[in-house]
This record gives structure tokens, sequence and C-alpha cells, in this order.
């Protein structure tokens, strides 16, 4: 398995506005061409946090843990609708409700996403698919004690300490 690089993807202004489409390929790069993503944190009423680990065929951060889910907004969806897919084909759950907690852009050498956050609990059975290499829960005390050590994804850093450190 690998991401499809021709994949069609909504180019973005800062405020959400789609201008225009290019490939993932092309998004990422290094052409740094804005593109809209949703991110869920999934925490369980413990208070515990979901993370995904990423497969090692990912173009991007491979082999590292992640925000429970994150993915593209595809052309034509909006973003309500990407997350409620991302999440289906991801950790595989449809019973739960989303809050947005927070949208920014997120610059790196490579890309350039809007990115629209959003966190839930969830205490139900979470099934992770093939997209992933499995995820667990962990307890945030652990997730701070590990910041800064090369085994989480740069942005899910950035943005647990933006959002919730």
């Amino acid at each position: 398995m690998k991401d499809n690089l021709n994949e069609l993807l909504p180019l973005c202004d800062e405020d959400g506005n789609i201008t225009g489409a290019a490939t993932r390929g092309e998004c990422h790069n290094g052409s740094r061409l804005m593109h809209p993503v949703v991110h869920l944190h999934v925490f369980n009423s413990k208070g515990e946090l979901y993370l995904q680990k990423r497969p090692d065929w990912k173009d991007i951060q491979p082999g590292k843990w992640d925000t429970a889910v994150g993915g593209h907004v595809d052309l034509g969806e909006n973003v309500e609708q990407a997350l409620r897919r991302e999440v289906e084909e991801e950790i595989g759950i449809k019973d739960y409700t989303p809050e947005r907690i927070k949208v920014y852009v997120y610059d790196s050498v490579r890309e350039r996403e809007l990115v629209f956050v959003h966190k839930t609990v969830y205490d139900g059975e979470i099934c992770p698919t093939k997209e992933l290499d499995g995820g667990r829960f962990w307890p945030i005390a652990d997730i701070k004690a590990n910041i800064g050590k090369g085994i989480f994804t740069p942005n899910f850093e950035q943005e647990f300490q933006q959002v919730f450190a």
C-alpha cells in the first residue's frame, strides 16, 4: 500500500475558500500549496488521548505516532463530510460528536495545510484500519514526557502543545 500521489486535492486560502486543485504529489513536494485537512483528537473518559501509528509506507512522517485521525478534504467535500469519512476510514467509528476547537495554518518544509482541529470523547471500540499501523490510548503525562524525542510527528507535537498542554 502507498499514497496516491496523483489524487487531486483542493487548494484553499487561509479563510478556507477553495482556490483550485493540485495533486497530492504537488502539495507534498515542497511547493507549499495550501490544502485543507481535518484532525480529530479522540479522548476516553479517563482523559487519555488515542494516537495512531503511521505506517512505514506513508509519504509524510512514516512510522511516527500522530493524531487519532488526520486526512485531506477531498475535492467537492466540506470539512464535516471529510471528518466523518476520515474517521470511519481510519478508526472505524461512526457514533461520536465532534467539537471544532481550532483552525490554523501548519507550515513545514514539504507542505502547507489549513488544519481544522476537532476533539471528541469516545469510550467505544476503536478498530484501526489498514490505513494505519495500529493505535492506542496514551496518558497525557506519557505524551508530555515524550515530546521532542522523535516518536511523534512534528505536526502532532505542535498541535498538542498549542491546544492541550
